[in-house]
């Protein structure tokens, strides 16, 4: 992980894929943990750390995750995500070509827990939740393409479902179609950036994080510096 954002009520890390945002069955150290050790060192906290989650990252997913300091910001950020009022952006990387260059998707998902995987669908269904979406195709190589996401709503494994909906799995997504693995286990999916109102200074706050150590991201993140697609 590293940390892109820090003060007294807000800190916000970049975190690698394959780490782990809580502690889980396979027992793998949490993010929250390390985040905690890197407070307790840093500011030589005694006794116990608080730091409160305020949203997930899917273990296979990298970039940012914020979380909270005080107790005091833990109840504001909460209401901030469960409103929409931080704007997170995710960049993800796709074999197939989009229908259009860019787009609003609607699909309404219904998420299946023995499988941990959530199923689209282009119009309601019993026990589905709506899910909406942004998407922009902002670069391209010989055999893929970059794609900007806003959400509109947080549902499971939305972004990943409702790209595979349309015919462009993630890259490495074996889940949702993918032809093949990535070789660290990751999906090219990333959460790049957040804006956001702090909780208690009111100041905006904009924060960005690097894409993964990877030639494919350094790459196309290359070409969205140079005038993207």
């Amino acid at each position: 992980m590293t940390v892109v954002y820090e003060d007294n009520h807000v800190v916000i890390v970049s975190k690698n894929a394959g780490e782990i945002v809580q502690g889980d069955k396979s027992g793998d150290e949490p993010l929250t943990e390390r985040v905690k050790a890197y407070i307790k060192e840093v500011y030589a906290k005694p006794g116990n750390v608080f730091l409160g989650v305020v949203h997930r990252l899917d273990r296979p997913v990298s970039g940012l995750v914020m979380f909270a300091r005080t107790s005091k910001a833990l109840p504001r950020l909460n209401e901030m995500f469960r409103e929409s009022k931080v704007r997170k952006t995710y960049w993800a990387i796709v074999k197939n070509m989009p229908p259009e260059p860019e787009g609003t998707l609607t699909h309404w998902l219904v998420r299946n827990e023995q499988q941990n995987k959530s199923y689209a669908y282009d119009r309601e269904v019993p026990n589905s939740k709506k899910a909406v979406l942004d998407y922009k195709v902002i670069a391209r190589s010989d055999n893929y393409f970059l794609l900007e996401i806003n959400l509109h709503t947080g549902r499971h494994h939305q972004i990943r479902c409702q790209l595979a909906k349309i015919g462009c799995p993630i890259k490495g997504d074996l889940k949702y179609g993918a032809a093949r693995s990535n070789p660290d286990g990751s999906i090219c999916l990333h959460s790049r950036s957040m804006g956001f109102t702090h909780p208690v200074s009111r100041k905006d706050v904009f924060v960005e994080a690097p894409v993964p150590d990877d030639p494919l991201w350094r790459a196309l993140e290359t070409m969205v510096t140079s005038g993207g697609v």
